[in-house]
């Protein structure tokens, strides 16, 4: 389960779409961007390959209950 879910614009106009993320998972932080095509970046530790898939479409969901409400 991602706990401490955060997330920011990357740029000052907020209407160009881009994200950074920051989440914890199994007492690890990861990071990453989320861009507009819904495609993720890791730039923190990538997270183990068993359970990436189950990761994102979690992140999917909540950037799409965040930011396109």
């Amino acid at each position: 389960m991602i706990q401490h879910f955060q997330f920011k614009n990357m740029y000052e106009n907020k209407q160009l779409p881009g994200w950074t993320f920051s989440f914890y998972f199994s007492g690890t932080k990861y990071t990453g961007t989320y861009h507009k095509d819904g495609r993720i970046e890791w730039t923190g530790p990538n997270p183990p390959a068993d359970k990436e898939e189950m990761l994102k479409k979690q992140l999917h969901e909540l950037m799409l209950f965040h930011v396109y409400e």
